[in-house]
């Protein structure tokens, strides 16, 4: 299945919950809840923004008792583990979900909760390298950040590191809400030349057409945290395969089906990551991709 034809489905899902309730009260059918970070109504994957919602929501899903609950988020799982700590969850996208209280340990989670994190240790000084890689005279870079989502400090030791051996001077944006984007954008165009680095969170999946946008508008080279942001107009994008990782979770669902504990089940971080670049956007903020990049890309968007 499509990634986002599954988006499609999960965010459909929502009308027929009820039904699917008292379809499983009639035939036996198993249950399976999800509750996922994303919008229906958006190809690139917007974020569902309210944390009220989400709380909303998480409760609806539990009262209905399905079988098992995949989630996606941080704040999503963090809803849904308050509401319940019997149903089986398996997660997606989660950055510490140790240090979010979800699990006990990666090898043994423990309790009811179990899934795949974001590893992002190494991710931040991947990013960078990318984005000097393909506009070389960057000396500045902002990482777009908004405080409500996952927290920064796992990418900081080795966006750190990489900003030390590239002589790049990096900040946070810290951005609260969507008209202060252009803000902090325009700013980056100015001398000496500046990058960004959208991290990933709920806030920036919401703005991703804004920021995209904004980017071209400026003319500021910026790299992105999955395929979908450069398939969406980014410039270049570099993250784990999510759509892997939704089927991973599909596994560990029918596992938990025939039986096994999710407190058993080790929580995986990703193993498959994808590079896409986007020609086009590239050719409008006068920058040429690199031949080499080019064909170590999974995905080129001419």
């Amino acid at each position: 299945m499509r990634r986002r034809d599954f988006i499609a489905f999960v965010g459909g899902a929502a009308a027929s919950w009820p039904l699917a309730a008292r379809a499983q009260q009639r035939d036996g059918t198993r249950l399976i809840g999800v509750l996922m970070g994303y919008a229906e109504s958006d190809p690139g994957a917007q974020s569902m923004v309210e944390a009220d919602r989400i709380k909303m929501l998480a409760k609806e899903l539990v009262e209905l008792r399905p079988d098992a609950i995949v989630g996606q988020s941080t704040p999503v799982i963090g809803a849904l583990a308050r509401e319940t700590q019997a149903t089986p969850i398996v997660f997606m996208l989660v950055t510490d979900p140790i240090g979010s209280g979800f699990t006990a340990s990666l090898a043994h989670p423990g309790g009811n909760v179990t899934g795949f994190m974001v590893d992002d240790s190494a991710l931040g000084g991947k990013w960078l390298g990318l984005l000097k890689e393909v506009a070389p005279r960057t000396s500045r870079v902002a990482l777009l950040f908004n405080p409500v989502g996952p927290p920064i400090q796992s990418f900081m030791p080795s966006i750190q590191a990489a900003a030390s051996a590239f002589n790049v001077q990096v900040s946070v944006a810290t951005v609260n809400a969507e008209n202060e984007l252009e803000g902090v954008i325009s700013a980056q165009a100015r001398d000496p030349i500046g990058g960004i680095i959208v991290l990933p969170n709920v806030f920036n999946n919401t703005n991703l057409k804004l920021i995209i946008s904004q980017a071209a508008r400026y003319r500021v080279p910026a790299v992105y945290f999955t395929a979908y942001c450069a398939q969406a107009g980014g410039l270049i994008s570099y993250g784990p395969d999510y759509d892997e990782e939704a089927r991973q979770a599909a596994e560990y669902v029918d596992r938990i089906l025939k039986g096994a504990k999710p407190g058993d089940l080790p929580v995986q971080a990703p193993t498959k990551f994808e590079l896409v670049v986007n020609l086009k956007a590239a050719k409008a903020l006068g920058i040429d991709i690199p031949n080499s990049m080019q064909l170590l890309a999974d995905e080129v968007i001419e």
